[in-house]
Formats: C-alpha cells, structure tokens, sequence
C-alpha cells in the first residue's frame, strides 16, 4: 500500500493505492484474468456457462415494451419470411393426402406401409423438440434460417428423383426436422409479440394457404395435366429454395449471442433450460399440458387431411378430382378460421375460446361421420377446419403467457414441435387400423382425439383476467 499527497492551491488530496504485496494475490489476478477471458470466449462460441442467471424481475410482473411485427422495422422482413416459411410448411404436410392414392399403386403399397410417409418424420420432429433450445442458444435464429430449408431443399430433391420407396421413408425424416426447427422458432418468436393472436392467426393462415394450394396444384398436375406424382416436388424444390434465400437475409444478423443477450434467466434456476421446462414444476405441468394438447391438434389436423382423399374415393364414392377439393376445402376453412377468428379468441380469452370451438369441431364431426352424403361430408369438414384453425395459435399464446421469458423458446418450441410429431403419430395409425378395419376408422379416431384434446386444455391452470 502507498499513500500519495496531491497539493492544490487551497486543498490537499491523499490517494491510497493498495499493491498486491504476495504472490497469492498475484495468482488471484491472474484467475480472474483467465475467468474474464473465458468468458468472453463463451460470449463469443455460446458455452452454456454464457447462459447466464440475471436479477430481474418475473415477466410477469414487469413492463416491458413488446415487439410488433412492423416494429422494429426489421420486423416487416422478418414477419414476411416466417410466413413464407409457414407456407412451405404447410405445402409439405397437406400433399400427403393427395399422393398417397398414386403412391400406393406406383409403389405396389398397402395402406400399412405407405402410412411410413406419415410416420418417418416423427422422428425429425423429435429430434428438433430436443436441439431447438441448444441451436438458438449456439446458433440463434439465423442457424434455424440455414438449417431448416437445408433439410427441406434436401428432401425434395430426393424425392424429386422418385428414389426406391424405403429411401423416401428416410429423406421425410429430414424434412421433419426442418419443419419442427421452423415451427418451433417461429411460433416462439412471434407468440410474444404485440396482439399475438391475430398476428399467429396470420402465421398460421398462411401454413393454411400452403395446404390449401398444395392438394389443388398436386391433383391438378396429377388428374388434370397427367403428370406424374413426383413432378410435385419440382415445385416444393422452388418454395424451399425461396424459404432459404428468404429466411437467411432475414434473420442473418440474429446470432446466437444476440439470443443470450435478449433471454437472460429471470429465475434463480440454474442448469439447461430445456430440463427446467420439462422437469421442473410449474413450468413443466404447463409445457407437457400444451405439448400434449398439440400433439392430439396436429394428428386431427393431418390425419384428416392426409387420409380424407382416401376416405372420399373409397367410402363416399367420390372421384379423384371432386374428393381432392375435399381436401381443399378442410385447410381453407383452416386458413379462413385463422384469420377471422384469430380476431375473436382474444377478445374472449384463449381458455374460453378453445373451450368453445372443440366442441362445435365435435359437432361437426358426427355429422361428417354420420351423415353418409358426399357433399354434406364435404362442407362439414370444411366448417371443421373453420373451428379447428385458431386452436394451434391460441395454445402458443397460452403457453407463453404462462411461462416465464426465458422459457419461451424452450416450453414453447417443445410444445410446437412435439406436436408435429402428433402429424406422424395419428396418421400412421389409421393406416395401420385402415389396413385391417377400412378407411372408415378415420372418423371414430378423430372423435376420440377432440374429446382427449379438450380434457387436455381444460386442464391447463387458470390465467388471471390480465393475462387471458
């Protein structure tokens, strides 16, 4: 230590500098200069020692300025490429009900084997339910803008090239992951944003504008031009590509420390959060009640779109054309339900609202399943779609009501993608169930998921008037 005296004209100042004086304090500097230096190297590689506790208070509690898709402007590109994004999503899963008639007599399949096309991609979308967290921690969202049109722009190319059918079984796997990494991400990024309803009903509207096109193009090109059901995917090569170029220029700038910086812990939990969503109280009873939920959603949502072709052709006695508008008409009445009630649910509170449309989707099913007339069958499942279209968007703004902010991505991208592995599941069973009892099973399956689904939501925690 030195004491040092500094003389003015009227005042005298003493400066104490303490020295270190021994070698253990010469060490701690140097650990301290190591730790700095780590950890800005963790800053930089995204380490999980960079996921770092801060002392703020809960989101819940807290007023904190949200985003809205036109602010920062930014957004307006950003918001545009998630919806490409949700298109090409929606492309993929509604062409399923349209090839699998012309897969079955290309391929020589029965309904068991070709339902694989349905449940190959369960594993992608487990897969991207497991890495969503750690990608936006090392990669942020722009690793997510790379990695999942790469998966899809991969796939189609195969399949594209009409390989041998067990080679298509393993290339959809790829394309599931793309889309649960996608599904994931996006649904988590703009179901905190500012009139999060209307602006996920948006979203999803346009994964229903891309199921709706995508049966309409593929029976066109297949019953109307000739063509065979591979030239398809010529055309989901092109959206891929554009979701690539899209997607990337968007979310370029949106790295894995800019992710960590904007979701700091708000908790006094430490550990991977993943495993603070999944198995560790409240947040998990509410990440694997959403999970569930969407998981029955999704499989409603693709079994009938996927198998009501089928369904048309062989128990309404309806002809190829007519029974793929069929299919048409279910996800325009999803793109439709999306958009107009997604201005609805909020002004009645999600937990109201779902509670309502499931039971009328109830209703509606009976008469679909009931009533054995072509084109009742045809407009019931359309106003199904209606009701059954705001569910997926109203789930994710519950979910992130209910869970703290830096949980968003790992609750919700869990929930998100774990549901899309429901589109595997619930499909690839009634194929199984088809193949012994007939494509009748389609409807009683779907009954049992609705009234599973409402039990599910019912069960989900009360949200206080502020947050419903």
């Amino acid at each position: 230590m030195s004491v040092q005296a500094n003389q003015g004209s009227s005042s005298m100042t003493y400066v104490i500098e303490l020295q270190p004086s021994d070698e253990n304090s010469q060490n701690e500097r140097h650990k301290n200069s190591f730790q700095s230096a780590r950890r800005s190297v963790g800053r930089q590689i995204g380490t999980e020692e960079d996921d770092r506790n801060e002392s703020l208070p809960s989101p819940t509690t807290a007023s904190v300025p949200l985003q809205k898709w036109n602010h920062p402007r930014r957004n307006v590109y950003r918001i545009f490429a998630t919806f490409w994004a949700f298109v090409v999503m929606g492309m993929n899963d509604a062409a399923y009900g349209a090839i699998i008639p012309y897969l079955e007599s290309y391929y020589h399949l029965s309904y068991l084997v070709v339902s694989l096309i349905f449940m190959s991609p369960f594993v992608g979308y487990t897969l991207s339910a497991l890495l969503n967290n750690s990608i936006h921690l090392r990669f942020g969202q722009r690793g997510v803008a790379i990695i999942s049109p790469i998966c899809h722009l991969i796939a189609y190319i195969v399949i594209a090239v009409h390989p041998p059918f067990p080679v298509m079984v393993v290339v959809f796997i790829l394309a599931g992951f793309g889309t649960g990494l996608a599904d994931a991400a996006w649904n988590a990024w703009v179901g905190v944003m500012a009139n999060a309803n209307e602006v996920l009903g948006f979203l999803h509207a346009f994964y229903g504008l891309g199921a709706t096109l995508s049966p309409l193009i593929a029976t066109t090109m297949i019953t109307k031009a000739g063509m065979p059901w591979y030239y398809w995917y010529y055309v989901m090569i092109g959206a891929a590509f554009i979701e690539l170029v899209t997607s990337v220029h968007s979310f370029w700038n949106e790295t894995g420390a800019v992710f960590r910086e904007d979701h700091p812990r708000t908790t006094d939990k430490t550990g991977n959060r993943m495993k603070e969503a999944l198995f560790m109280r409240p947040a998990a009873r509410i990440t694997w009640l959403c999970a569930l939920f969407l998981l029955g959603y999704v499989g409603i949502e693709v079994a009938l779109g996927g198998w009501i072709v089928t369904f048309m052709i062989r128990v309404r006695d309806g002809n190829p054309f007519a029974s793929g508008m069929t299919a048409t008409g279910f996800w325009l009445g999803i793109t439709v339900g999306r958009l107009v009630l997604g201005f609805v649910t909020p002004r009645l509170g999600e937990k109201l609202a779902i509670a309502i449309y499931l039971p009328i989707a109830m209703a509606l099913q009976l008469v679909f399943w009931l009533v054995p007339q072509f084109y009742v069958s045809a407009v019931a499942v359309s106003l199904q779609g209606f009701f059954l279209g705001p569910l997926f968007p109203a789930a994710v703004v519950a979910t992130t009501k209910l869970l703290p902010k830096h949980l968003h991505v790992s609750g919700v991208g869990f929930a998100a993608a774990f549901g899309g592995c429901g589109g595997a599941l619930f499909p690839f069973a009634v194929g199984a169930i088809a193949q012994a009892k007939g494509v009748q099973v389609l409807q009683p399956i779907i009954l049992a998921l609705l009234v599973v689904d409402l039990g599910l939501w019912l069960g989900l925690p009360r949200m206080s008037k502020k947050q419903d």
